[in-house]
């Protein structure tokens, strides 16, 4: 059993999740992958990370409906999200508007910043 914290990686780009798991995992993290909303449900089951970042467009089950489904479920809702996507900063507005589920913790756009991502995980997972 470990005690390092975990960040659950959900996108369907093999690219970004290596990366992602690299960069995470070179900073004392455990990181666990998902490559869409379905398998990241499954993994938030079998594992309940201290946090996930959420890709927004993927096949099958969206981030969206990944990220109601996380806010919906008693056990998981106070798991960190950062949703992380290439679509315009629009999506910012829109996805922090809905009613039924809360804004995102964090919201980081494509190409992410490596720092920009570190800081962010450290703020909402600290040690």
């Amino acid at each position: 059993m470990t005690d390092k914290k975990t960040v659950l990686i959900i996108d369907d780009d093999p690219d970004t999740v290596t990366y992602f798991s690299s960069l995470l995992e070179d900073s004392g993290y455990a990181t666990v992958t998902a490559q869409n909303g379905a398998e990241a449900i499954e993994r938030v089951k079998q594992v309940r990370p201290d946090l996930i970042t959420l890709d927004i467009t993927m096949p099958e089950t969206s981030g969206v409906r990944c990220y109601r489904d996380l806010r919906e479920n008693e056990a998981w809702r106070s798991i960190p999200v950062i949703m992380i996507t290439g679509v315009s900063g629009d999506f910012r507005t829109f996805i922090s508007s809905r009613r039924q589920v809360p804004p995102p913790d964090g919201y980081l756009g494509k190409p992410v910043d490596e720092a920009e991502l570190l800081a962010l995980v450290r703020k909402l997972m600290p040690a």
